[in-house]
């Protein structure tokens, strides 16, 4: 169980841990005006606001605003900006009546007038991080709180009209490698989250849940099966503290009517069975899990690739879409497929293939993976594969329009020529297993590293967009006909979402590296985008070893705000 401490009752520790104050008196009223977050709102999102990393529970990344449409988006012009603290940057903010909540590297969350961009109230803890993975993916919010997970394995609720600290609980030893870099779900008052670390502890990955007002912990799922456990014996006979991984670097998402949680998992660790010593599934690596969010009890599970060897996890988002009948999940992960579930029941309905890797079939009528004949790895030999360990898609999330019932993701098109090695297995070692690697274009790239493409549900392209420079940020679509993506170049750009035609561009100063959202405030569309440095995991080996005439900057953390010339 975590350690709360709880902060409202000492003045000087709350004002050590932020600080927060109202810049005019325009700022306090718009502090002051700011509704609670209900369960309600939580489920149908105002169209102004953008209350969770992708908008709303079902993780479309859409905008019903459509105040920017195709015939005027050409108009853009800069609205605001903020610059924000250095560290590596993949964030996404929330909005919510008027007001833009940022979380910025190393556990600094600000409160922005949404229309100006003014100040009104920054939060910064003064814990000793980690040296690496400072990254903050966003935030959460629920009633007047926001909630914040840390690089050091820590949930932080902040007052969301003072910036002051109410609670913090500590969830796992940081210590011990564990950390958070994904923002939390809430879901009916919990407060939910999945845990990161690759390291051999008798602690392990999990999903906990904590009372959104007390910090108190509800539950925890191990995202593991230990030895006499259901699905304890898909590891074999590796001992308890040497299974590892199953982590989670991405928010989940929630069926309201279902009443379930989804939270998938990272492959296990180290990648390949050999190092593992694993000839089996390994649970509940590479799954999606369905979690009953009273209990955090297994419900069901679908592992997308059993017993993964080349860090292609599936760990990446959910996207809960009502198709053909069904009540449908689609998710797509590093080897560029396109899976369908019930997500009622976990039952496989399809798979679509974009046809960009080299290492799995498929067998379509149950969804099995059987890897092809020569690519399971073999220790300190190279081998070469499609796609680079990065990814086709990776963290990037894409995003869906119910207009056009279309998904728009963007992909990565490299290989790799790769060594995978052993790893000793002592308490407290691990790690991933690799050595040497080279990277590569993809063979049928056409020398091009990134491509944004358009699919139907069905699996028919509708068009796709190729250029050097890989695609480096999550996704936005628009009621006003838009898709919005932002690359490694600094471009930032806005498609017509139906036919793929390339309406509006604008440069950055820095990578588009982060979450692109869209609200309104002061009666005017915006589109927010995040800009920055550093990525996570293997993302920027690619970019610099494929196209290493792109140079960016070594900093230039911020959010660029955009809207149409006022009327």
């Amino acid at each position: 169980m975590g350690t709360v401490r709880c902060c409202t009752l000492t003045a000087a520790i709350a004002f050590s841990a932020a600080v927060a104050h109202a810049q005019t008196d325009g700022a306090a009223t718009v502090l002051r005006d700011m509704a609670p977050v209900t369960d309600a709102m939580l489920r149908d999102p105002a169209p102004a606001d953008w209350l969770h990393w992708r908008r709303t529970y079902d993780g479309w990344g859409y905008s019903p605003l459509d105040q920017v449409d195709r015939e005027n988006v050409h108009e853009l012009r800069l609205a605001w900006a903020w610059a924000m603290d250095p560290g590596t940057q993949v964030t996404t903010p929330l909005v919510h009546d008027g007001v833009m909540f940022l979380a910025s590297p190393n556990s600094i969350v600000q409160a922005l007038d949404a229309a100006s961009g003014d100040l009104l109230w920054e939060f910064r803890d003064p814990a000793e991080l980690p040296p690496v993975r400072r990254e903050v993916r966003g935030l959460s919010i629920w009633e007047d709180t926001i909630y914040l997970n840390t690089a050091d394995a820590r949930v932080i609720a902040i007052d969301a009209r003072t910036g002051r600290r109410v609670w913090d609980v500590q969830v796992a030893d940081p210590e011990q490698g564990f950390r958070y870099s994904a923002s939390s779900l809430v879901v009916r008052g919990k407060v939910i989250s999945g845990l990161q670390n690759n390291r051999f502890w008798k602690e392990k990955n999990a999903v906990t849940a904590h009372d959104a007002r007390t910090g108190e912990e509800l539950w925890r799922t191990r995202t593991i099966a230990l030895p006499g456990e259901p699905g304890g014996d898909s590891w074999g006979d590796v001992p308890a503290v040497f299974r590892a991984g199953a982590d989670m670097w991405i928010t989940g998402g929630y069926d309201p009517e279902l009443d379930l949680i989804y939270w998938s998992t990272a492959q296990a660790k180290p990648f390949t069975a050999a190092a593992r010593g694993t000839d089996g599934d390994a649970l509940y690596s590479n799954s999606t899990l369905a979690l009953d969010p009273d209990d955090g009890s297994i419900v069901w599970y679908r592992q997308w690739v059993p017993g993964e060897q080349h860090d292609m996890d599936e760990v990446f988002e959910h996207v809960l879409i009502d198709h053909a009948g069904r009540s449908s999940l689609f998710k797509m992960g590093k080897l560029g497929i396109l899976w369908e579930a019930d997500r009622g029941t976990g039952e496989f309905i399809n798979a679509i293939d974009l046809g960009y890797q080299n290492l799995v079939d498929i067998d379509l009528d149950t969804g099995r993976v059987s890897y092809r004949p020569g690519m399971i790895p073999e220790l300190d030999r190279a081998m070469d594969h499609c796609p680079h360990i990065s990814g086709l898609h990776s963290w990037r999330a894409m995003a869906y329009h119910p207009g056009l019932d279309a998904l728009f993701f963007p992909l990565q098109l490299a290989c790799n020529r790769i060594v995978y090695t052993n790893i000793e297995k002592v308490e407290g070692g691990g790690g991933v297993g690799i050595g040497a690697w080279r990277v590569y274009p993809h063979p049928d790239s056409g020398g091009n590293l990134g491509e944004f493409m358009a699919m139907d549900l069905a699996g028919n392209v509708l068009w796709r967009h190729r250029q050097r420079a890989t695609f480096n940020s999550t996704t936005l679509t628009t009621a006003g006909g838009l898709a919005f993506v932002g690359d490694w170049n600094r471009y930032i750009h806005a498609f017509d979402a139906a036919t793929g035609d390339l309406l509006w561009q604008t440069r950055a100063g820095a990578s588009v590296q982060g979450g692109i959202i869209s609200y309104a405030a002061a009666g005017r569309q915006h589109i927010a985008v995040i800009v920055g440095t550093g990525a996570s995991s293997w993302s920027n080996q690619a970019p610099q070893a494929v196209t290493p005439e792109l140079r960016r900057p070594n900093h230039g953390n911020a959010v660029m705000v955009f809207a149409l010339p006022a009327r």
